[in-house]
C-alpha cells in the first residue's frame, strides 16, 4: 500500500462530525457576542511582520509566529493573533466609525508551537472587543459575555471561573516593595509564570533580577493576598458591575494573573476549569492605546479571545458536548421501490421547499435504508409506497423509538414538531 500524505503538523482535519461540533461552538459564541449587541468582523490570515513587531511583544514575534517572505521580499505573517489587526482597522477608519465598537471575529490563526494537549499550530478564536471606552463598566460587560458563553455551553460557576487582576493595581504594589521601572515588565512575566515552574526555579529567576529576600518574601505575599482588590478603587467597581450583570458567582480575584502580552494596561482576566485540568479557557484585558500604537488616534478597549481546542477539551470532559450535531433537523426519504422512485424524489423537492433538509436514499431493500439512515444519525425516516400514494399518506418513522405512523401528506410537518 501507498503511504497515505500526512497533515501538517500542529493541523488537525474536521470531519463532519467534529465540523458539526464547532459549528455548535460557533452558534454559542455568536449567541453570547450578539446578546451584548456585538456586531461581526474579520481580518486578513495574512499581516506584515511590523505590526506584532510593535504590538505583541518578542517571545511572540521571535519564537511563535509563522514568518516568511512573500514574492516581493517582503516580511509577512501568517496572523498568530487578532487584537493587532482590529487595532489597524480601526486606525484606518477611525473617523468613520461610531464608538464605542462593540466587534467580534471567528476564525483560524497559526503559532509555531509545540504541538501537546489543548495547543496546536493551528488553532481557531474567537475574539471580542469593546473600543473607545475607559469605563469599568466596559470591562465588567466583557466578563459578562465570557461568564455568558459559559452558561451557554453548561459549564457552571463550580466547574470554571474567571479570574481577574489590574495591572495598574500590581505596578503599585511592586513600587512600594521597591522594585524599580526597568525591572517590572520582567517580573511581570516571571509573575505570569509562577503556576508554570517548580518554586525554586522561579525564586532563583526573581533574584536573577536582582531582588534581594525582603522583597522576594513581599512579593510571595502579595500573591498569596485574595482580598487585595479591596485595595483598589477599579476592582471594586467591577465587583459591584458583575454582580449586577448576574454573573457574580463566574468572577474571582487572583492576584497572580498578569497576562504576557505587552500592551495590556489595567484589567487582565484569564477563564480556567476550577480542577486546573486544563490551560487557561480564555483570557483578556484592558488596553490604553492600542490603537493609537498603530497611526491611530489613541484609544482605550478591552477584550479578551478564546481558542477552540481548550474549551472542546474542557466541555467533552465535563460531558457537555452534545452528541447529535451531524444531521440536525434533516428527513431521510427512502425509496420504496424502482418504480416509486420519481415520487420519491418529488416527495423530497417538495419537503425541500418548505424548508426541511432532505436526505433521499437510493433505491434498496427498506431495511438496509433504515440501517443506512440510523448509521447517519438521522433521527425520521419517511416511506412512499403505493397505497401512501394514493391515499395521500406518508409513513413517518422515529428511528429512535422504531414508532411509525401514518401521516396525510398535507400535514407532514406536524410530524416533525
Amino acid at each position: 500500500m501507498k503511504n497515505v500524505v500526512k497533515s501538517v503538523k500542529g493541523t488537525r482535519d474536521f470531519y463532519p462530525d467534529e465540523m458539526a461540533r464547532r459549528t455548535w461552538l460557533v452558534e454559542k459564541l455568536k449567541s453570547a457576542s450578539e446578546a451584548f449587541g456585538y456586531q461581526r468582523y474579520e481580518g486578513p490570515c495574512l499581516e506584515t511582520i511590523d505590526l506584532y513587531a510593535a504590538k505583541s511583544g518578542e517571545e511572540l514575534v521571535k519564537e511563535q509566529a509563522f514568518v516568511f517572505e512573500d514574492r516581493g521580499g517582503d516580511p509577512i505573517t501568517l496572523r498568530p493573533e487578532l487584537t493587532p489587526t482590529l487595532a489597524r482597522m480601526v486606525a484606518n477608519q477611525q473617523n468613520e466609525l461610531v464608538f464605542p465598537l462593540r466587534w467580534w471575529a471567528f476564525g483560524p490563526f497559526w503559532r509555531y508551537e509545540r504541538p501537546q494537549k489543548g495547543r496546536t499550530r493551528e488553532f481557531y478564536q474567537w475574539n471580542i472587543d469593546l473600543i473607545g471606552s475607559d469605563a469599568v463598566q466596559a470591562d465588567a460587560e466583557l466578563l459578562a459575555v465570557a461568564a455568558n458563553f459559559l452558561k451557554l455551553v453548561g459549564l457552571k460557576s463550580e466547574m470554571v471561573q474567571v479570574l481577574v487582576n489590574d495591572r495598574r493595581l500590581m505596578d503599585r504594589k511592586l513600587t512600594e516593595i521597591g522594585i524599580n521601572p526597568q525591572t517590572k515588565p520582567e517580573l511581570l512575566r516571571m509573575i505570569d509564570r509562577i503556576d508554570k515552574q517548580p518554586a525554586d526555579v522561579w525564586e532563583k529567576n526573581v533574584t536573577a533580577l536582582g531582588l534581594d529576600g525582603v522583597q522576594i518574601d513581599a512579593i510571595k505575599s502579595l500573591l498569596s493576598n485574595t482580598q487585595l482588590w479591596k485595595e483598589s478603587e477599579e476592582l471594586s467597581q467591577l465587583f459591584e458591575y458583575v454582580n449586577a450583570l448576574g454573573v457574580g458567582e463566574y468572577i474571582r480575584y487572583e492576584p497572580k494573573i498578569i497576562r504576557g502580552l505587552d500592551y495590556y494596561t489595567g484589567l487582565v482576566f484569564e477563564a480556567h476549569d476550577v480542577k486546573g485540568e486544563f490551560r487557561a479557557i480564555l483570557g483578556g484585558g484592558h488596553y490604553a492605546n492600542l490603537v493609537g500604537d498603530v497611526g491611530g488616534q489613541p484609544l482605550p478597549g478591552v477584550g479578551f479571545a478564546m481558542g477552540d481546542v481548550v474549551i472542546m477539551l474542557v466541555l467533552e470532559a465535563y460531558g457537555l458536548l452534545p452528541s447529535d450535531l451531524s444531521y440536525p433537523g434533516t428527513v431521510f426519504v427512502t425509496v420504496f421501490s424502482e418504480e416509486m422512485l420519481v415520487e420519491s424524489i418529488r416527495l423530497a423537492t417538495e419537503l425541500r421547499e418548505n424548508g426541511f433538509h432532505v436526505i433521499l436514499a437510493e433505491p434498496d431493500k427498506l431495511a438496509r435504508q433504515f440501517k443506512l439512515a440510523d448509521r447517519l444519525g438521522v433521527k425520521f425516516a419517511l416511506v412512499l409506497g403505493p397505497d401512501e400514494l394514493a391515499n395521500e399518506t406518508i409513513v413517518g418513522k422515529d428511528l429512535r423509538t422504531f414508532e411509525q405512523h401514518s401521516i396525510p401528506r398535507k400535514e407532514i410537518g406536524s410530524f416533525f414538531g
